[in-house]
């Protein structure tokens, strides 16, 4: 779907532009738009080298298993079933930590390998549980306490100010994703109570 839109876009700008008489500016724009992409890609790997260099060194050092237990009750509230397994919290504690640093590159393969293990719990396996739709969630509205990913972006357009956004980020990011939780945890609660209805007729 992604593509025919972005295919109808192109279409759409050739014809403007034979119809307008611009048609050499549209090539000088594609030719810049793609040179512009790839110098904006080469100046984002040195900050998300660093960055997942870092998470991994946290982990391999244990700390990653130190923070799991330092958050573990907020892993009990909101992850109730890993919690209660003991599956997946370190990986869920990776994956919050990496999406508090701003680091979405790192936090996506730390989230698949949280879901492998909370898949592994489910009893459903058609189905996604409680915490694996908990931790989808977290992961599209994550409090960013250092959204570097923004800043490096900001830096690399030329940005005299690149953490001018560190504050309204905390504020959308945070109540963005307490919103989201309290949401995903009372309809698992409601579709906890139907199961028990079920059950009992």
């Amino acid at each position: 779907m992604i593509n025919r839109v972005f295919g109808v876009i192109c279409l759409v700008a050739v014809i403007g532009g034979i119809a307008n008489g611009k048609i050499s500016e549209v090539s000088c724009a594609v030719f810049d738009g793609a040179s512009g992409a790839v110098e904006l890609t080469v100046s984002l790997v040195g900050i998300m080298c660093l960055w997942c260099g870092v998470v991994n060194v946290l982990r391999e050092a244990g700390i990653m298993r130190r923070l799991a237990k330092l958050i573990s009750p907020l892993i009990r509230i909101f992850f109730p079933e890993a919690y209660r397994r003991g599956v997946g919290s370190e990986e869920i504690c990776a994956n919050i930590s990496a999406n508090l640093l701003g680091i979405g590159n790192a936090a996506t393969p730390m989230a698949l390998k949280a879901m492998e293990k909370l898949q592994s719990i489910n009893p459903d396996k058609e189905r996604a549980s409680g915490d694996m739709i908990t931790l989808a969630v977290l992961n599209t509205s994550s409090v960013s306490l250092l959204p570097t990913t923004i800043i490096a972006l900001r830096r690399a357009e030329g940005s005299t100010q690149p953490y001018a956004i560190v504050v309204p980020v905390w504020i959308c990011s945070l109540a963005a994703s307490l919103m989201a939780l309290v949401l995903t945890r009372l309809l698992a609660n409601c579709r906890r109570g139907k199961r028990g209805m079920r059950g009992m007729r």
